[in-house]
Formats: C-alpha cells, sequence, structure tokens
C-alpha cells in the first residue's frame, strides 16, 4: 500500500512539473523571450527600429514587474490557482493578438500586458509547485520547473528561424502563437487538478497567521544580489542575437543561431545547477552562476568577435536559470512560513532590475554609444550581485 501510494505520488509529480515546465514554456520564453530572436527580422521588415525595440523590452519589463507585484497580493491558496489560469490563457490569447498587429503604439500595449501576465504566472506556477513538493517531499526537484525556460527558448528560437522565410513582419508570430495555445490548454488543465494548503495559513478563512518581515539579516544580503542578476543577464538576453547580426563582421553559422545556442545552453545546465544546489548548497551554485554569466558579459566586450558572443551565449545562456533556481530555494529556505509570497517578492525585485537595463542601452545609443558597449552595465551588475551572494550566510 505504501508504494502504491509513493508511486502515485511520483506520477503527479512528473505531471505537475510538466505542467509548470509548459507553463514557463508559454510564457517566460515563447511569450516573452521570442521577440528576442525576432527583433532582427521585425529590424529587417522595416516594422521596427532598434530604439523601438528596446522600448518594448522596456515596456515589457515594467509589466513583468506589475504582474509580480500582483501576484504577491494574490499568492494566497485562496487565489493563487484561480489568477495563475487567467495569467496563463490570457498570456498565449496575448501573443496571437501580435500575429496581426503591426503598429508599434498597438504593440507597446500588448507587450505590457504580455509583462502582466508572465509575471503572474512566473510567480504562481513555480510557488505552487514547491509547495505541493514540499508537502510530499520532493522538493529537491522543484528546480527542475525551469527546463520550461530552456526548452521554450530553444523552441522559439527554432520556430523563429525555421518559419523565417514564410512569414513577415507582425505575421513571424504566428507559429510561436499556435504552440502557446496548445501548452497553455495542457498546462491549464492539470494546474486544476493540484491541490495544497500553504504553510503559514489558516485552513478556515486563509488569512496568514503572522506575517515576518521578509528581509532580515540573512535575507538581505540575497535580496541585494538578485539586483544584479536581474540587471546582468537582460542585456544579453534582450539584444545578443541582434548585435550578432549587425555588429559582428563574421555573420557564420554560428554567429546565426546565436539564439539556439544560448538556449541548448540553459537546457543542458538546469540539470547540473540543481544538482549541485542539492549536493552542496544553493549558495555555492549561486555564486558560481554570477562568475559565469560576469566572464560571458566580459568576452564580448573584450573580445568582439564571433567567439565573444559565442562565449557570452554559452555562459550566460547556461547560468542565468541556475541564478533564479538557487535564489529562490535559499529564500524558501531563510523564511519557510511564507512561500509564494517570499517568491513574489523576489521575482517583483528581480523584474524591477530587468527594466534597468534596455532604458540604459537605449539611452546610451541615443547620446551616441553603441549596444555593445552598453554591455558594460551588465559586467558591473554582476560583479555586484557576487559582492552580495558571497555576503550571503550560509545555509
Amino acid at each position: 500500500m505504501v508504494s502504491r501510494t509513493e508511486d502515485s505520488v511520483k506520477q503527479k509529480a512528473v505531471r505537475y512539473l510538466l505542467a509548470g515546465i509548459a507553463a514557463l514554456a508559454v510564457v517566460h520564453a515563447l511569450g516573452r523571450f521570442s521577440f528576442t530572436p525576432l527583433l532582427p527580422y521585425f529590424i529587417q521588415d522595416k516594422m521596427l527600429t532598434i530604439t523601438q525595440g528596446a522600448d518594448l523590452a522596456t515596456i515589457n519589463y515594467v509589466g513583468y514587474l506589475v504582474g509580480a507585484l500582483l501576484a504577491v497580493r494574490y499568492s494566497g491558496p485562496q487565489f493563487i490557482k484561480k489568477y495563475l489560469l487567467i495569467g496563463l490563457l490570457g498570456n498565449a490569447l496575448i501573443t496571437l493578438a501580435q500575429c496581426f498587429i503591426p503598429q508599434y503604439e498597438w504593440l507597446l500595449v500588448l507587450r505590457l500586458l504580455n509583462g502582466v501576465t508572465n509575471g503572474i504566472v512566473f510567480v504562481l506556477a513555480p510557488a505552487l509547485l514547491l509547495e505541493w513538493l514540499i508537502m510530499h517531499n520532493k522538493a529537491h526537484l522543484s528546480g527542475l520547473v525551469y527546463f520550461g525556460v530552456a526548452i521554450g527558448l530553444l523552441a522559439g528560437g527554432i520556430l523563429v528561424d525555421s518559419t523565417a522565410a514564410s512569414f513577415k513582419a507582425e505575421n513571424r508570430w504566428i507559429p510561436i502563437a499556435l504552440v502557446s495555445l496548445i501548452l497553455a490548454i495542457y498546462s491549464g488543465m492539470r494546474f486544476l487538478e493540484i491541490k495544497t494548503q500553504s504553510v503559514g495559513y489558516h485552513d478556515k478563512d486563509s488569512k496568514m497567521i503572522s506575517k515576518p518581515k521578509l528581509f532580515d539579516n540573512r535575507s538581505t544580503p540575497l535580496f541585494l544580489s538578485y539586483v544584479g542578476a536581474g540587471l546582468g543577464y537582460i542585456l544579453p538576453m534582450t539584444f545578443l542575437p541582434a548585435l550578432a547580426h549587425d555588429t559582428i563582421s563574421e555573420n557564420g553559422i554560428w554567429v546565426r543561431n546565436v539564439w539556439v545556442i544560448t538556449s541548448i545552453s540553459c537546457l543542458l545546465f538546469i540539470p547540473l545547477w540543481n544538482w549541485i544546489g542539492h549536493r552542496y548548497g544553493d549558495r555555492l551554485s549561486l555564486i558560481y552562476t554570477y562568475i559565469l554569466q560576469g566572464l560571458g558579459v566580459a568576452a564580448v566586450l573584450f573580445i568582439p568577435s564571433a567567439i565573444g558572443v559565442i562565449t557570452c551565449a554559452v555562459l550566460v545562456g547556461s547560468s542565468f536559470v541556475g541564478t533564479v533556481m538557487c535564489t529562490q530555494r535559499l529564500a524558501r529556505y531563510f523564511q519557510p512560513h511564507q512561500g509564494p509570497r517570499l517568491s513574489a517578492a523576489m521575482i517583483a525585485l528581480y523584474a524591477g532590475s530587468q527594466l534597468i537595463g534596455p532604458w540604459l542601452a537605449k539611452m546610451w545609443m541615443e547620446h551616441g554609444g553603441t549596444l555593445l558597449q552598453s554591455f558594460a552595465v551588465g559586467l558591473g551588475a554582476f560583479i555586484w550581485g557576487l559582492f552580495w551572494a558571497w555576503r550571503t550566510p550560509k545555509a
């Protein structure tokens, strides 16, 4: 009987993790980051300029911040599933709407709404899964949900490049939208099955028994390091394909497929970061993710060639999800009684630091600088993140 129960829990864990993977693929990889490999094509089609692309990226990150803040409000057990489903299906429908709207002004609105729904789902889906996994003594599997980001990045890059000859301008979103709708429906059906009760809530009225402070001596350095993580990774994850297409003279197969390289690196390293964090501690794993991302951005700054671009793609792509994974688990360890609320606050901070990056890049270019030079902001951010990660207490 015990064995049968354990098998049932394992089957549910796999099923729910697949739902989480699909959800993150829809909102964060396909809905959000497919814009990165699409941007060079939009510029080529004369649909957008590079500065308009920066504006659209910035407004998307503003929406992401708003969505994460909304998730803080709606992370209670009486809200979490409802708003998770609304955000998930809404995000897929917004991606579909982008297939038919080329106007920059309307795209600003859609990218804002895309960011809002992305922020809600990116907070609530992993938080809901983590609570269920903790209840069933399988918290060590929680990092695997971020496979959704890696798989979605890879799928988005392949879909964009493989259909580039078949579509023009706004219609380039069509393959992305179709896949997003299918995955959103599948994921939503699975999330409806999940039953969990977050620690720290009354069963009767779902009000918090207590709300300890989010910032204390242990968690504050972790929060500060996460500011550097958000600001540091967002420039290469937004502009690296555009930089490869327009700045690097060697336009070989590796440079043309830099987004695919980034995605494959992310995919391969997620289980490694999950294992290192579980085996040697998330703090040590977190420190290494900052070092590798900093080296990646430094490579493209000091070696502005195909070698530098590919190195940046591999090192940043392989490490940024590890930063998210390890930070979330460390925070949950430091403050175990407010898991969803803490996750929402962390992502809100991450989102707030992200929106600064594209804005700084745009301002720099408008004042005569180059896109490549703006990557120096990312290097400084990773140094900041490494400093505060080192000061984070050992778990």
